[in-house]
C-alpha cells in the first residue's frame, strides 16, 4: 500500500480551452491567464491604485500623517497584486507547492480592502475640496470596489471548488476551470 503523494495533471489552460495539441507545460508564461477575467481585474486594481497614489502624491497636503498613511497603503496593495499577478502569469505557483496560493491571495485581500477603505475614508474626510486629495480618495475607493469583487470571487471559487473537487486541490488560476466545469 502506497501512502506517496499523486500528481494530477490535466490539459485544460486557466482560460477553459483545451490544449490537446500542446503539452500543458509548454512554456513559462501562461498567455491563457493574462487574458481571463481574474488577470484583468488584477490589472485594472493596479491601475486605480497607481492612479489614486499618483494624484495624493502630486496634490498639495492639508494633513501629513493622513496622506502618507494612503500612499503606503496603496503602494503596499500595488506590490502585492502586482506579486500574486506575477505568481500566475508565469505559473510560480506549480514550482512553490508548500504554499497555499488561493488562501493566500484571500488573505491579502481580506487586509489590503479593510486598509484600503480606511485610508480611503481619512484620505476623503481629510482632503478640504482639493481637487487632488478628492480624486486620489476617489480612485481609493473604486480600487476598495474592486479589491471586494475579488474577494467575493475568490472566496466563491474556493468554496466550490474545494466542495465538488472530490479530493483534488487545484491552486492557482487553474481552480477558475473548476467553477466553469460546475456551471456548464
Amino acid at each position: 500500500m502506497s501512502h506517496g503523494v499523486r500528481v494530477i495533471r490535466t490539459d485544460v489552460s486557466s482560460a477553459g480551452a483545451s490544449t490537446s495539441s500542446s503539452p500543458p507545460d509548454s512554456g513559462r508564461l501562461d498567455r491563457a491567464y493574462a487574458s481571463s477575467c481574474p488577470a484583468m481585474l488584477k490589472v485594472v486594481q493596479m491601475l486605480l491604485l497607481l492612479i489614486a497614489f499618483i494624484c495624493i502624491r502630486n496634490s498639495v497636503w492639508t494633513d501629513y500623517s493622513a496622506y502618507s498613511y494612503f500612499e503606503i497603503v496603496t503602494m503596499g496593495d500595488f506590490v502585492m497584486i502586482l506579486v500574486f499577478y506575477i505568481v500566475y502569469l508565469f505559473r510560480v505557483y506549480r514550482l512553490l507547492t508548500c504554499i497555499s496560493w488561493p488562501l493566500a491571495e484571500f488573505l491579502h485581500y481580506l487586509i489590503g480592502t479593510i486598509l484600503l477603505l480606511i485610508a480611503s475614508f481619512v484620505a476623503a474626510a481629510k482632503s478640504y475640496n482639493s481637487g487632488g486629495l478628492v480624486a486620489g480618495a476617489t480612485f481609493g475607493f473604486l480600487a476598495t470596489f474592486l479589491c471586494i469583487l475579488s474577494i467575493w470571487l475568490s472566496y466563491k471559487v474556493s468554496c466550490v471548488t474545494q466542495s465538488t473537487a472530490h479530493g483534488i486541490m487545484r491552486t492557482g488560476p487553474d481552480r477558475w476551470e473548476a467553477i466553469r466545469g460546475q456551471t456548464k
